[in-house]
């Protein structure tokens, strides 16, 4: 007797930065046929501003991949490809529009997101600058069943890693992203088998999106809150610090003794800036001047002259 094979899942993808294209990369890798990709339109970047295409449209192009760019979702008529496609299941992965409830009702099978943190812990669109910033020591990626609340729906997946005490927005998204494919890929494989759990209703926390507003250090905060911002907001959007008419950014601090009036410069040397806080100092050992690029402080100071007493606003 024979068997018909069981056709291969049809797996729409719906995400936008290099997160996104990661987990693109790993459900090609897994042989997952993918009809369509929905993804941002294509935005002005660099000097010239030119139109450039999100990193998951590059993965789809190059793979021969449909590619949808809608400004958004309310309309019905740009839900038409999705419907033609028919997919089992919508994978989405930071992909910046919201889904209105049409659309999670395409899939066959449902919408399933992956989520950069342990939830309900840190819903919402920043979860890992979040979690740095708060001082958690363990985070990870959550794959949930779409809704339509903010990060509200049901459990399949979960698995945690522990936050590095020197680990960085950038750090910390690259390790979290390559969990995420690789996590998207079992529950798939699995999902017949996959039990959704419920969010609990404690511990809901919600990550707020990051804006420039956001990066302006005050120093009348304690000197560690000060020291997990700038490590949240590196690569974006860098902690800034005025300093006269400069607006200087601080890539990096150290914890440090000292005291004096907020953003008092305390010491100038080549190992760094002494800078007073709230509770006791901060040394800034990588910095970047206005037009210029990251420098560790001895090559800083080498083009922008600093002394002690000076006070960074």
């Amino acid at each position: 007797m024979q068997f018909a094979a069981l056709e291969p899942m049809r797996v729409a993808f719906a995400g936008t930065p290099e997160f996104a294209a990661v987990t693109l990369r790993a459900l090609l890798d897994a042989g997952f046929d993918i009809p369509l990709v929905l993804t941002q339109p294509d935005r002005p970047a660099g000097r010239g501003q030119k139109l450039i295409a999100s990193a998951v449209k590059q993965v789809a192009l190059a793979h021969g991949i449909a590619v949808h760019q809608p400004e958004r979702l309310k309309d019905p008529a740009t839900h038409a490809p999705l419907l033609e496609c028919a997919p089992d299941v919508l994978v989405v992965a930071a992909y910046g529009l919201i889904l209105p409830q049409a659309v999670l009702d395409i899939p066959k099978r449902g919408c399933l997101n992956i989520h950069a943190s342990l939830l309900p812990r840190w819903r919402g669109a920043a979860p890992i600058q979040r979690c740095i910033e708060a001082g958690d020591t363990e985070t990870g990626v959550t794959i949930m069943q779409m809704e339509a609340g903010l990060d509200t729906g049901p459990m399949l997946l979960a698995y945690g890693l522990k936050v590095g005490a020197g680990e960085t927005a950038s750090t910390l998204h690259d390790k979290l992203t390559l969990l995420g494919g690789r996590l998207i890929v079992v529950a798939l494989q699995q999902l017949d088998a996959l039990q959704p759990v419920p969010q609990p209703a404690e511990g809901v926390t919600y990550a707020s999106k990051i804006d420039k507003a956001d990066a302006c250090i005050d120093w009348r905060k304690p000197a560690a809150e000060i020291e997990r911002r700038i490590r949240a907001f590196d690569p974006f959007p860098g902690c800034t610090a005025q300093l006269g008419a400069a607006t200087i950014k601080v890539w990096r601090a150290q914890l440090d003794q000292g005291k004096g009036a907020p953003g008092e410069i305390l010491t100038v040397s080549p190992a760094g800036i002494t800078v007073a806080c709230a509770d006791t100092a901060l040394n800034l050992v990588e910095l970047q001047k206005p037009g210029g690029r990251r420098l560790a402080s001895a090559d800083f100071l080498h083009g922008f002259p600093v002394t002690v007493g000076q006070h960074f606003a």
